[in-house]
């Protein structure tokens, strides 16, 4: 896809091209999803990036908008068997912030050195930099759907300590996390109370049309016993299983109820926070979200 067929989607704000690119305002310091519902910039002020991340890096915040970090990923990080696609997967995983960049590598069978020249080659930003977007995604969506404290949303979403998360926060979405939690509205207290005693509750993101009926009758079909179910009615069941983590164990339901927007419920059982980000990236795959 050249710059010009990216700018063509940006101007008719097609929502098919969500995930595979992002596009940067030079004059206003912000990145967006080409569907973004804000007025088109002109081209000549326009910057087109692979990831979030890369635009990140190039010193943009995401649009408060159109959420760029909060829509689905490519598929082509799933099907990809080479060291670009894999490093995608292990870093959604979580690898990177476990074992760092040499224990990426060394799951590659690569040098540091050259998983980050293919990275940056490919997609605009290497392998901490990527880490990082999703970081700061996973303690978005903690912050404004759950109530955790914050301490717990820090190792949960991956950081290191709570000074890296205010800092990661600060320059990505250009507000505190406090800011960030209160844009959510005060009446979902409760309800973030509730969720919490019934597991961490998440919206997984897709594009549509998704067929939900159909995903949840594989599913079914397939279901191994002792390790996952599908219970309830068509139209509202729940797909439960349990999941073997890098920190301890989970267990992700998710309904197969209609939800207001392009997403489907979920909550996440687990015994260490710190495995939140790979049982998201597992649920993902286990319903083809990136597709």
């Amino acid at each position: 896809m050249d710059d010009r067929t990216r700018y063509e989607a940006v101007s008719s704000r097609d929502a098919r091209f969500d995930g595979a690119f992002f596009f940067a305002v030079v004059t206003t310091g912000i990145y967006c999803r080409p569907s973004c519902p804000a007025v088109t910039p002109k081209r000549a002020n326009v910057r087109f990036y692979r990831t979030a991340a890369a635009a990140q890096a190039g010193g943009f915040r995401a649009c408060r908008r159109c959420r760029p970090d909060a829509v689905p990923g490519s598929a082509e990080w799933n099907v990809r068997a080479d060291v670009v696609g894999r490093a995608m997967r292990l870093i959604g995983d979580g690898v990177v912030d476990r074992e760092g960049v040499p224990g990426l590598a060394g799951r590659l069978g690569y040098s540091a050195r050259q998983v980050q020249r293919q990275l940056n080659a490919e997609l605009g930003a290497g392998p901490v930099a990527l880490a990082r977007a999703q970081r700061s995604h996973t303690a978005r969506v903690l912050l404004q759907t759950t109530g955790l404290p914050v301490t717990d949303i820090v190792f949960a979403a991956g950081f290191a300590s709570v000074r890296q998360f205010n800092d990661t926060i600060r320059q990505v979405y250009a507000r505190t996390p406090s800011a960030l939690r209160a844009e959510a509205g005060t009446g979902l207290g409760g309800a973030r109370r509730e969720g919490l005693r019934s597991g961490i509750p998440l919206r997984l993101a897709h594009r549509g049309p998704y067929a939900a009926a159909a995903q949840f009758d594989l599913l079914a079909a397939e279901a191994v016993a002792r390790v996952e179910e599908v219970t309830g009615p068509p139209g509202r069941r729940t797909y439960r299983r349990t999941l073997r983590l890098p920190y301890g164990s989970g267990i992700v339901a998710v309904d197969e109820a209609p939800a207001a927007g392009s997403w489907l419920e979920a909550r996440i059982h687990l015994t260490d926070l710190r495995d939140l980000t790979t049982a998201v990236q597992r649920a993902r795959r286990l319903f083809d979200l990136d597709a």
